[in-house]
């Protein structure tokens, strides 16, 4: 017979209301209550608690696997966000450049004039007075 088993037989008879002594009733509760103290977890202060419900929800990798796995996993994402920033960075002036082309077709003056330098500090002084 096995503790589970025991303690099962135990838990049994105990709540069919056996009718003991005060002496046995006494040794019996402070029996339990020495089971239940060992049995209870000691209180564990909020700082480590975070840090093993943290643990548990990433799981816990130990040694040089676990190491690089929670260096290299923030350093790829800086290395995805710098690469999308980058590239949203790149659309934006190719959107402006083809906006000034697109002015500079649709407008009034040929191409000969932009490329005038008296011309383009005609526009220079012009801007700036404005």
């Amino acid at each position: 017979m096995n503790e589970f088993q025991f303690g099962d037989k135990i838990r049994h008879i105990l709540n069919q209301g056996l009718s003991l002594d005060s002496r046995k009733a006494a040794r019996l509760q402070a029996a339990r209550e020495l089971a239940l103290a060992r049995r209870r977890p000691e209180p564990v202060g909020v700082v480590a608690s975070a840090g093993v419900w943290a643990g548990n929800m990433v799981g816990d990798f130990g040694g040089w696997t676990g190491l690089s796995l929670r260096l290299l996993a923030p350093i790829a994402m800086l290395l995805i966000g710098f690469g999308a920033i980058y590239t949203w960075q790149q659309n934006q002036r190719a959107a402006e450049v083809e906006e000034i082309d697109a002015q500079l077709l649709t407008g009034d003056l040929p191409i000969d004039a932009y490329l005038d330098r008296g011309f383009q500090n005609y526009l220079k002084t012009r801007a700036a007075e404005e």
